[in-house]
């Protein structure tokens, strides 16, 4: 079925593109497919990624972007690239339904970090020495990966000041953060984003674990009365990918320049992101939703059983083949290195630890 649905988009491509004028010759044009508008946050990050590398190429390299799941979709974005569905595209493996186990995995093992670099660089460490990260990603060539604010969690009409606040509330959450949730006493459900403000309004929930800017973007703000700053831990993942047979095509100097742009298309994210936040924030203060913070020793309880079911999670990972216990324990590492300054390489484990 993918198969035929990338066969199909890529005729349609080729039509679209066919009507066009043919670009000059020696520059090179690339096709950029994302499930998001161009207003969002992400899209943003994307635009100044691809000003930057036409400028870089000084003319020899152009993105042709096509927004809002015109060529591809929210759950099969990686099957759609390695077809060729587009070029390059936003891929998310932590929600894809198979063959990303570990990937989606170790997006929950990152308790106590704390920023969005830091999520980064982790994640770059963890790459490097387990193999299992990059096989769930073949037929693919990394391009960005994606860090992420901290959910807090918000709540109509019951504010939380202590965990304790938390025992009996019906909270939409993470699907990673769901056992967390149980074990505090909450009443905790998986549902889509879309159906979360609905559900506020009509009280079918009684809040939701989500960062601040959905205040805004998502309009929570009009729904729920209070925000409480609990740090809900969050991993990154590689999120921007071109194919490989087509990166195998370009020209090695353009193929350089792709990869040099990592680190501008990753900084223009976190960029996007904070800015966003800051937005909700403001929105929501505008709006008369109150901003509550949580006991510092709730915090520490909170992250201990965060990483109490992290380790469960890595464990589980043994059902596909993967040991996921030195991923876990790698970026544990990684994260108490950066808590105490402390100047530290990448893990030197075994680094098939995750791949046999």
């Amino acid at each position: 079925m993918i198969r035929h649905l990338a066969a199909l988009a890529a005729l349609w491509l080729l039509a679209a593109c066919g009507a066009a004028p043919a670009p000059p010759a020696g520059v090179t044009t690339l096709t950029y497919a994302s499930p998001y508008p161009p207003g969002h946050p992400f899209s943003r990050a994307d635009i100044r990624w691809m000003r930057h590398v036409e400028q870089a190429s000084a003319g020899r390299l152009r993105i042709k972007p096509f927004w809002a799941g015109a060529l591809l979709s929210s759950d099969q974005s990686m099957e759609e690239i390695r077809h060729g569905v587009a070029d390059i595209g936003l891929i998310t493996p932590i929600y894809t339904r198979g063959g990303a186990h570990t990937q989606r995995a170790q997006a929950g093992f990152y308790g106590g970090v704390a920023s969005m670099p830091e999520q980064i660089a982790v994640y770059q460490c963890l790459a490097a020495h387990f193999p299992a990260l990059d096989d769930e990603l073949h037929g693919l060539r990394v391009l960005a990966v994606q860090p992420g604010n901290f959910p807090g969690i918000l709540t109509r009409n019951r504010p939380i000041r202590r965990l304790a606040d938390l025992r009996g509330l019906r909270l939409r959450a993470p699907a990673e953060n769901l056992e967390v949730l149980r074990a505090l006493g909450a009443d905790p459900v998986d549902m889509p984003m879309a159906d979360v403000y609905s559900a506020l309004a009509k009280g079918v929930i009684d809040g939701v674990v989500a960062p601040a800017d959905t205040l805004k973007s998502l309009h929570f703000a009009e729904v729920a009365r209070f925000f409480t700053t609990l740090k809900v831990s969050r991993g990154s993942y590689p999120a921007r990918a071109i194919g490989l047979r087509r990166w195998r095509t370009l020209p090695p100097d353009l193929q350089r320049l792709l990869a040099d742009s990592e680190g501008v298309w990753e900084a223009a994210l976190i960029d996007e992101i904070d800015a966003a936040e800051r937005a909700g924030i403001a929105f929501g203060k505008s709006h008369g939703v109150a901003f509550l913070p949580i006991d510092p020793a709730d915090q520490r309880g909170f992250d201990t059983l965060y990483n109490t079911n992290a380790a469960r999670i890595a464990r589980d990972l043994a059902r596909y083949g993967r040991d996921g216990t030195p991923l876990f324990a790698a970026a544990q590492r990684l994260i108490a290195a950066h808590r105490a300054s402390m100047p530290t390489a990448c893990p030197s484990s075994d680094p098939q630890g995750a791949h046999d």
